[in-house]
């Protein structure tokens, strides 16, 4: 299986009141097509600043990306948003889904953004919705959704752009086990069905044995198994 994305040699640091912090030392490894990777590590052991980077929100000191055989080093703004609109999705721990709008707006947004037509992008977030049991749900605004509900929206609108890696940063770490499991479900076969590659970072033990690997940051390095 090819890599989608490959990290060599990543280095992050924050100024600190007692000095430069480093909070990733020579990271390097690579995520396949299709695969569902889960990472683990304590608190602020820098999981959250790695799917950044890898997301090209923000910028490693040193190292170098290629997502899908291209290089993110030295790429100017404008080709990173467009890499992040066309090829990366993101589910966060908090939906964030736009109060105002509807589960079917939500999903249509980042669409329109492309540059997809209204009627395209309402039938590719009505399609999205009804895989994820939510197809009698798409006229309601996030303050009339379950936590759970909330969250298969957003793992909707991050896939809406069918993007080839999807990033997501602890997407069941507010709800219970059960809709937690739910969810992780959901998330999984539908990445498999749209050909995704996920990393996604959990606290649970159990959802991160579920997936196909587990990588572990642990002083600023990866291990993989």
């Amino acid at each position: 299986m090819a890599a989608l994305l490959e990290a060599a040699g990543l280095c992050k640091s924050f100024d600190a009141p007692a000095g430069k912090l480093q909070v990733l030392r020579d990271v390097a490894f690579e995520i396949r097509s299709g695969e569902f990777l889960s990472m683990v590590g304590e608190s602020g052991s820098g999981k959250s600043t790695l799917l950044q980077i890898l997301g090209t929100l923000d910028r490693p000191d040193a190292g170098d990306i290629r997502l899908d055989g291209e290089s993110l080093t030295g790429i100017d703004e404008r080709r990173r948003a467009a890499l992040r609109n066309e090829k990366v999705g993101f589910v966060y721990q908090a939906h964030h889904l736009i109060p105002e709008l509807t589960a079917l707006e939500n999903v249509m947004l980042p669409q329109l953004v492309q540059g997809k037509s209204a009627a395209e992008a309402a039938r590719r977030a009505a399609d999205l919705l009804s895989r994820l049991h939510l197809g009698e749900r798409q006229a309601h605004t996030p303050a009339r959704l379950s936590g759970g509900e909330a969250q298969r929206v957003a793992v909707a609108r991050a896939l809406a752009n069918r993007p080839c890696l999807l990033l997501a940063d602890e997407p069941t770490g507010n709800l219970d086990e059960k809709t937690a499991r739910e969810v992780f479900a959901m998330l999984r076969q539908l990445c498999r069905e749209e050909h995704a590659a996920v990393l996604m970072v959990t606290h649970s033990a159990a959802l991160a044995e579920a997936c196909d690997r587990r990588l572990t940051l642990r002083e600023g390095r990866i291990h993989s198994r």
